[in-house]
């Protein structure tokens, strides 16, 4: 590998991380160096943005270790039989780099990811590395956020929980089959058990600190996963149910979801053009849905069509809605917080306004129009005290009533 400067490296690497989408900061425990001790912050406004529960953003410097990997995965640019240039980080040279950006007020926090180089337990070994001398040799209190890798050893897993604000092992693909075809070397239960043993560690850390206050954090930021969108077969249907079931079985944070993006030199085994960048979107609503919404996942599926996929003109909540009418009208002034989540137009921050609200007083159409971006795609699913839509809730024409077409504008148009 030819002899590259820092700045030729972190235009490569920097470059080579951009498809990972697990980098969202919430979650983590609140350190500042405030009081003059330390280097960082992990709160505060701070290159990769972040938001944190409360809506601050934290920039990130999101980084590989290296973009050299011995495995050969047909979807990843940094694949072994790749063409593109190489480049590799020390583990002391990614801290430097952390320190000087952050001194700088360009970044908060590390997102450090990497492919596989000579071995996993190698790897695991330079990222913990990175993570260790941040915290204990330069005391940094920012936010970091490490890739794990399945098949390194569990105890230099264990070492990054306890150096890393959050932790993330990509699940890559929906379905076995398409993993095993798209990347033979990756094994579903091997990640599946790295995510398990992950979800044990981090509830033996928090048992541990209900009892002994000096107990050290171990990944409070807890684990995510990515799951890429598009490059196999797998349908709308098959993702929602996978996230699910990561959700249900190993408590992750978020799962999050990347579009497929032809690569150069692509293998012949995937698909010539790039899903939707809409389908994205449309699961991640889906995924809101489940999280947030009281959705269960076979609802969410069932307003996908015949072949399983989402319909990409509106958004799933609204697909249901029109698909299962008989749940509708909605009383605003009775109903429950259940039903009303359920309304399409209708946030959660909406609906906790209405029900501590009508305690006090009756809700006109006017007053939920002042709760909603467009009161016309609320109106036919709701009954108010001076609304109520009779027939137009069954009108067969009702998705184009609700549903406002969208237009790309030119920027820089006449």
């Amino acid at each position: 590998m030819a002899q590259l400067d820092t700045r030729e490296k972190l235009a490569i690497l920097a470059d080579a991380a951009k498809y990972d989408a697990s980098c969202a900061s919430s979650g983590t425990s609140k350190r500042d160096s405030r009081n003059g001790k330390g280097v960082g912050s992990s709160e505060g406004m701070g290159i990769c943005h972040a938001y944190a529960p409360d809506g601050r953003c934290i920039s990130l410097l999101k980084i590989l270790l290296t973009n050299s990997c011995i495995f050969d995965c047909h979807y990843c640019i940094n694949r072994k039989s790749s063409n593109v240039r190489r480049a590799r980080f020390t583990a002391q040279e990614v801290v430097q780099l952390t320190l000087a950006f952050y001194k700088r007020n360009y970044i908060e926090g590390l997102f450090l990811s990497s492919g596989i180089i000579r071995s996993s337990n190698y790897t695991m070994e330079q990222l913990v590395e990175v993570a260790r001398s941040l915290r204990e040799d330069h005391d940094f209190r920012g936010y970091i956020h490490l890739k794990t890798i399945p098949d390194a050893d569990p105890e230099l897993v264990r070492q990054a929980g306890l150096h890393a604000d959050r932790v993330s092992i990509n699940v890559e693909l929906p379905t076995e089959p398409g993993l095993q075809r798209l990347a033979p070397e990756k094994s579903a239960p091997r990640i599946e058990g790295a995510m398990r043993d992950m979800k044990g560690a981090i509830e033996d850390g928090k048992d541990a600190r209900k009892k002994y206050k000096s107990a050290p954090l171990f990944a409070p930021g807890g684990q995510s996963t990515q799951m890429i969108v598009g490059a196999d077969a797998a349908t709308d249907g098959d993702i929602v149910r996978k996230a699910s079931t990561l959700y249900d079985r190993f408590s992750l944070r978020r799962v999050y979801y990347s579009a497929f993006s032809p690569i150069p030199d692509a293998s012949a085994v995937l698909p010539l053009q790039r899903p939707p960048l809409l389908r994205e979107h449309r699961l991640y609503q889906s995924d809101w849905l489940m999280r947030f919404y009281g959705f269960k996942p076979a609802e969410v599926v069932s307003a996908a069509d015949e072949s399983g996929m989402l319909p990409l003109d509106i958004d799933p909540k609204l697909a249901w809605a029109l698909k299962f009418r008989e749940h509708f009208p909605v009383d605003v002034n009775r109903a429950g917080r259940e039903q009303l989540l359920r309304v399409p137009g209708l946030g959660t921050k909406a609906v906790d306004r209405i029900l501590k609200s009508r305690r006090f007083r009756t809700f006109t159409l006017d007053d939920v129009a002042r709760l909603t971006v467009s009161i016309t795609k609320v109106r036919p699913f709701i009954v108010t005290s001076d609304w109520r839509p009779t027939l137009l809730t069954d009108r067969a024409d009702l998705k184009s009533l609700v549903h406002r077409k969208t237009e790309q504008l030119e920027l820089f148009a006449a």
